[in-house]
């Protein structure tokens, strides 16, 4: 049971820009704020900023940008996130994704905050990649975060077994001091299962930011792969680039992409369902550093069969050769062959759709994560 918190409790939410906070966060902080959370957003305002006040969020614009990481940059992030956490004096701190973990974890110690998440949500670019500048980065990375992470009452919370396994083996909490929450939940009553697209051929369809570390480039060249035996395949790409993120592809690359026969580049969607109702096979390449893929749990919910890659984060939501299919990452060849199977067996595809709605269902719907999300804070707030 958890005990609702006296109304002038504070819990400030730190995360890197506004739109990542209303996809994947906004249930968990309107659960807060009925729990009687008064709730502040800290964060780059760009296009939902008035979406987190209008549902009664103080919001504080940060002037950040993900690109600049340079240690003067982080050093002028920390005092004035410092100076924030002060000011506002929050009984919790919720930090989402590994730079907001970095910068705030440091200003909640100089401020004095006592009640800190630390939540990474897939170690990504910073874990992956190769060359001696990723090294380098890794390495003083892996020495810095245990210094921040490292702290009584605080919790670091990962979102897949894989992610709980490595922070544990690097150092950087104690057992005691580390939780996990498979993501941030999917709306199953808005996301149902869909029935299969109507006419000839067979569709794939991808949804996401348009970054190599997805995985786009080799979903495409194993579209061109499988099109060879299988000519009536199309594919569909939902998203946009990033271009504040290094490994984002370029406009460019899309609109050739998108000028080749079979292949579309749908740009950003608002509703992702339009992409669903086209598509017979969701697909997720990537080549690691997921937390738990949204874009496969809301497939998943649309009854979509999944063909994803055996990293961290995607082995979370699918079971192989009950709910959808692993391929290794980085492999086109397997990639392809694993589309051309799926695609000559509609019973399996049927099979597989039935399964993922159920595991998504059972482990992944948004009341369940919500509902553990308030249990770690109520259990925080009780230590003094």
């Amino acid at each position: 049971m958890i005990h609702p918190p006296p109304a002038s409790r504070k819990i400030l939410y730190l995360v890197t820009e506004d739109w990542y906070f209303a996809s994947h966060r906004l249930p968990i902080a309107r659960a807060a704020r009925d729990a009687g959370w008064r709730v502040i957003v800290a964060t780059r305002v760009r296009e939902h900023g008035d979406i987190l006040a209008a549902e009664g969020f103080d919001v504080i614009p940060l002037p950040w940008r993900r690109s600049n990481t340079s240690m003067l940059s982080l050093a002028l992030d920390i005092l004035a996130l410092t100076r924030i956490y002060r000011r506002e004096k929050p009984d919790l701190v919720h930090h989402v994704s590994l730079k907001p973990v970095l910068v705030g974890a440091a200003a909640a110690r100089l401020a004095g905050v006592k009640r800190v998440v630390n939540a990474i949500t897939g170690f990504g670019f910073a874990l992956g990649g190769s060359g001696a500048g990723h090294e380098t980065a890794r390495s003083r990375l892996m020495r810095v975060l245990p210094l921040l992470t490292k702290r009584r009452n605080s919790i670091l919370l990962l979102q897949n077994s894989d992610d709980l396994s490595f922070a544990l083996s690097q150092g950087l909490a104690e057992p005691g001091q580390t939780d996990m929450i498979r993501g941030s939940g999917v709306d199953t009553v808005r996301y149902q299962p869909l029935l299969e697209p109507d006419g000839p051929g067979l569709t794939l369809g991808y949804a996401g930011r348009m970054l190599k570390q997805k995985g786009v480039e080799d979903l495409v060249a194993a579209f061109r792969i499988a099109r060879r035996d299988r000519p009536d395949l199309r594919l569909l790409l939902a998203g946009r680039p990033d271009p504040e993120n290094p490994a984002s592809l370029t406009t460019g690359t899309l609109s050739e992409w998108d000028s080749e026969d079979g292949i579309t580049w749908m740009g950003h969607i608002e509703d992702v369902r339009i992409l669903w109702r086209r598509a017979d096979i969701a697909c997720l390449p990537s080549r690691g550093g997921e937390g738990v893929p949204k874009s496969l749990l809301e497939a998943g919910a649309c009854g979509r069969p999944v063909i994803a890659t055996d990293v961290p984060g995607c082995r979370e939501v699918v079971a192989p050769d009950t709910s959808g299919v692993l391929v290794p990452p980085n492999d086109p060849e397997a990639l392809a062959r694993a589309i051309l199977a799926l695609a000559e067996n509609a019973e399996r595809r049927r099979q597989f759709a039935v399964a993922i709605r159920d595991r998504v269902e059972n482990h992944f719907a948004e009341p369940a994560i919500v509902e553990k999300t308030l249990a770690l804070y109520d259990r925080l707030a009780e230590q003094e």
